[in-house]
């Protein structure tokens, strides 16, 4: 009930029918159907009415429009539409934490949907009063995960899977030696899925006045169901259709007419956000996707060219590494890391991280001045494996064609993926990885100041939510991209400032245009094999390339 009244008190929203003070302004409108994704960028999609272009919002520019929005005395208020929004949980804390920032302004924020689940609700619990559609249905269930075994179709198909490995907690490449999960996995998953859990029911129980324990009980006893039930435990404040709410908007403006009522778009909005006239700048560096040395999200090459270049911009005075990245191939990513230590050398570097940052992705920034993260962010992982496949039993059983495989020297077949590796090729796998994953442990024991055993006790591959992150010592602080900004800004000791984006995005032409040229001649894209191979290496892993 305090809640309540101080909504009130604070901001008038106007609910008595008799009520003479009304809001002023425009609606700031937020439609969560719209992309807010890590890049703004231009998409387009073509169907027999033509092409149609849509441009996402930055999380950047968001964080930003709703800062200036706070002071911007022609905003009276938000009014988000929370339907078919289906971001991660760490955008979806980010984008939360903007509209808390912005409702402490004492301007409301008033959330509207049709759909119902863990995350939107997460979503629009935030705002000051929340309505649903009065025929809506859903029920807030926990987190879960499920992962697949593949060992007993391999076996039934004849193809052998070696993997070799150091991280007792690196997973990825279990489902395809195991028919079951392994207690070391299901450690990890069952600790980091309450984390994530935990970090939404606080923070939703919080905002509407209740414990975390009520909230939990709610969803462990099914007590969610139809939109009134949502109602009846405290959780919406009311059920309206579409025309109900622009009555209430009206009625909260004081008029009956909506053309009085006057708003601004989200995308519109941003625009207004001035960019910045000053000299110096702070360099947002982007690192989004999987690390790989070609055809990829993030190309080893490519990203240390953009990296050496800020380094040598005499303008930028600071730089955010912005990582939203599950990690990829070894040497990439060792080249990444490379350019950000020689850039650390010149000026702060301040890692931000997004989604995930694991493996490769916490192999670059490790060694940055200071570590933003969210609490719901997938960190760390810091392990490394080989997957080593051997198909040719398969192909004899299933094809009926028998490989023979001829080389100059007693290893040469030992790459092929014809047939398995012997007791010494298996030796000098694992040799090549141990190396590898001591030199990762040397990286983050120097950049994060801790010794190598410290290190290697979070580390066997183990990923950690940005939560526990937080508490082990492998991130600093929690926060969003822009706190990450106005941090490094400070560091500079920069009072003014523009912010530069890189890598450039593509434009919609160049969209079309572009012939991918990184994967035209690639046999495995090809052979159409290119998106299993993605898969395996979205798993919060590195895996060694020879």
């Amino acid at each position: 009930m305090k809640r309540y009244l101080a909504i009130v008190a604070a901001i008038c929203l106007c609910l008595n029918a008799g009520a003479a003070d009304f809001l002023k302004g425009k609606i700031l409108k937020i439609d969560m159907t719209k992309s807010v994704a890590e890049r703004s960028d231009a998409n387009f999609s073509v169907s027999m009415s033509g092409v149609s272009r849509s441009s996402s919002v930055s999380l950047l520019q968001f964080e930003r429009a709703l800062e200036k929005a706070a002071k911007d005395k022609e905003i009276a208020m938000v009014y988000i539409n929370t339907d078919h929004f289906s971001g991660s949980i760490a955008a979806i804390e980010e984008i939360r934490a903007s509209l808390n920032k912005f409702r402490e302004s004492g301007k409301p924020v008033v959330a509207y949907g049709a759909d119902l689940s863990n995350g939107r609700y997460y979503l629009a619990s935030v705002a000051d009063r929340v309505f649903i559609n009065p025929k809506t249905e859903g029920c807030l269930t926990g987190l879960s995960s499920t992962q697949y075994f593949l060992k007993d179709l391999l076996d039934t198909l004849g193809v052998e899977v070696q993997l070799i490995r150091h991280g007792k907690f690196k997973s990825a490449g279990e489902m395809y030696i195991r028919n079951d999960i392994s207690p070391e996995n299901r450690e990890q998953y069952e600790v980091m899925l309450k984390s994530l859990w935990d970090t939404m029911v606080e923070e939703m129980a919080a905002s509407r006045g209740l414990s975390a324990s009520e909230l939990n009980a709610m969803a462990d006893g099914l007590e969610l169901g139809s939109a009134q039930s949502w109602v009846d435990k405290g959780l919406i404040d009311g059920l309206k259709y579409r025309d109900d709410m622009e009555d209430y908007l009206c009625h909260l403006f004081g008029t009956k007419d909506p053309s009085d009522v006057k708003t601004v778009k989200i995308e519109e909005y941003v625009d207004k956000v001035k960019k910045g006239s000053s000299k110096n700048k702070v360099a947002v560096i982007y690192a989004d996707g999987q690390i790989v040395r070609s055809g990829g999200d993030i190309v080893g090459e490519k990203m240390s060219r953009e990296i050496a270049k800020v380094r040598a911009d005499s303008s930028v005075k600071a730089v955010v590494l912005r990582v939203n990245s599950p990690g990829g191939e070894v040497v990439a990513a060792e080249m990444i890391r490379r350019e950000v230590e020689l850039l650390k050398n010149d000026k702060p570097v301040i890692a931000s991280y997004g989604s995930y940052a694991a493996s490769g992705g916490y192999l670059i920034s490790a060694g940055c001045d200071k570590i933003y993260t969210d609490n719901t962010t997938l960190t760390g992982s810091i392990g490394v494996f080989g997957l080593v496949p051997s198909i040719g039993k398969a192909v004899k059983k299933n094809l009926h064609i028998n490989l023979v495989t001829m080389g100059t020297n007693g290893h040469s077949g030992m790459q092929s993926g014809i047939n398995p590796m012997n007791e010494e090729e298996q030796a000098w796998y694992q040799q090549t990885i141990e190396r590898i994953y001591d030199d990762f442990v040397g990286v983050v024991s120097e950049g994060r100041d801790m010794t190598k055993d410290e290190v290697d006790s979070l580390a066997q591959g183990r990923v950690w939510a940005g939560r526990d992150a937080l508490q082990n010592g492998l991130a600093d602080e929690k926060g969003t991209i822009l706190d990450a900004v106005k941090y490094a800004a400070e560091k500079a000791g920069l009072s003014s400032y523009k912010i530069v984006c890189y890598p450039a995005t593509k434009s919609l032409k160049e969209k079309i245009l572009s012939s991918d040229e990184d994967k035209k001649d690639d046999p495995l894209v090809m052979l159409g094999v290119e998106k299993g191979l993605n898969t395996m290496a979205q798993m919060n892993s590195i895996s060694i390339d020879f």
